[in-house]
């Protein structure tokens, strides 16, 4: 069936569709109303799942983690620093190999204070062993809770799912909501293979001398390598089941362009817009959405910039000191390369400032116009 429904609405009918078995509730804007339908959907007997209601965004992760490591399917949802308060325990999720679904909605991070969209908070959490995947529209949101569970158990590592503040979390589109049955076909039960059981007693995440603590990182390491693989297979057999998916990178406009725009999240549809509108002007400009920033997925990158002679990318994040982080990855990822383009790295639309079609088309003729960037970091909206 079809729904008129926001972008949390839509997280809610994922994790209800994949029957998840407990949920750590904690309140945070814009997550909150993540949440609350989800403990209408409980008292109204559509979910099955123990709510628990925390005190803090701490305890809900740990709860999840105590409740994977029982064998169960797991949820709970946060944002900006509610994430950063998890932060400790986003490593012992990943570290215990546990197969947890947490959404984040992207939102800045104080001081000053700011409820509105930006994705520093979920990006400087990329280093803690968590798969991250970015959703563009409300639609893409729901079908991503139920690959995330798919790849998640796969491989035994987390999956974050993210989306932007108030642009996805608050706004209503149309959704095509599965039918538990079809649902059922594309994700079954959750068995854990390691489970805590008093007739096979075992201790897990002890202490871990010198001798095996490398060994466990490599595992893991090399669990992140499988995921580009899984991912696209978990998405074709999407595909085959529900007639859409999303690949892990997505080019779009002008098949030969000579100029490449980079994005991810919500703002990528806006970038749609733009690039169709310059296309029929004559600029020669493509665009390319990347859905999975963790791990990063530099040999797909790779394919869909080759023979672009420059490449723009729209960062709504910073790391201080650096710039925006989505450029950051790229150019590692091009390191390498004998001949690669020339990366412009533009920052926007921090603490939910709006990034207009005109901010994105002053990108794109900013980088036609030049052979290579003034900096590598270029301001864009500035009130100077």
């Amino acid at each position: 069936m079809k729904r008129i429904i926001t972008g949390n609405q839509a997280v809610a009918y994922g994790v209800m569709l994949s029957h998840v078995d407990l949920i750590a509730a904690y309140p945070i804007t814009p997550q909150t109303t993540i949440v609350e339908e989800l403990s209408e959907l409980c008292a109204r007997g559509r979910l099955k799942a123990q709510f628990l209601k925390v005190e803090s965004e701490h305890s809900a992760l740990a709860a999840c983690i105590g409740a994977s490591t029982g064998g169960l399917r797991t949820f709970t949802a946060t944002s900006s620093h509610g994430l950063a308060y998890m932060h400790e325990m986003l490593h012992w999720a990943s570290g215990g190999r546990l197969p947890i679904v947490l959404v984040n909605v992207n939102r800045a991070l104080g001081p000053g204070w700011n409820i509105w969209n930006d994705q520093t908070d979920s990006l400087s959490q990329r280093d803690t062993g968590w798969i991250q995947l970015y959703c563009e529209k409300n639609q893409e949101v729901l079908d991503t809770i139920l690959q995330a569970y798919r790849i998640a158990e796969s491989l035994s590592l987390p999956v974050m799912v993210v989306l932007d503040a108030f642009v996805l979390s608050h706004t209503s589109e149309a959704v095509d909501i599965p039918s538990e049955e079809k649902v059922e076909g594309f994700l079954p039960p959750f068995a854990s293979p390691n489970t805590l059981d008093p007739q096979r007693p075992g201790a897990y995440s002890g202490i871990t001398p010198p001798e095996y603590y490398l060994e466990f990182r490599y595992k893991i390491q090399k669990a992140m390598e499988e995921v580009p693989e899984v991912a696209c297979t978990v998405n074709q057999e999407f595909k085959n089941r529900f007639g859409r998916g999303y690949d892990l990178v997505e080019r779009y406009g002008k098949k030969e362009a000579r100029v490449l725009l980079v994005t991810s999240g919500a703002v990528t549809s806006t970038a749609r817009w733009v690039i169709r509108r310059m296309t029929e002007e004559g600029k020669d400009v493509g665009g390319l959405k990347v859905k999975m920033i963790r791990p990063f997925p530099c040999e797909e990158i790779k394919e869909a910039i080759r023979g672009v002679e420059k490449v723009a990318v729209i960062d709504r994040n910073l790391s201080l000191g650096v710039g925006g982080i989505l450029a950051q990855e790229l150019r590692a990822c091009l390191y390498h390369q004998e001949k690669k383009p020339p990366v412009f790295g533009f920052v926007a639309g921090l603490g939910g400032r709006d990034i207009t079609p005109e901010v994105i088309e002053e990108a794109i003729e900013y980088t036609l116009r030049r052979s290579r960037p003034e900096s590598d970091l270029l301001w864009l909206g500035l009130k100077r």
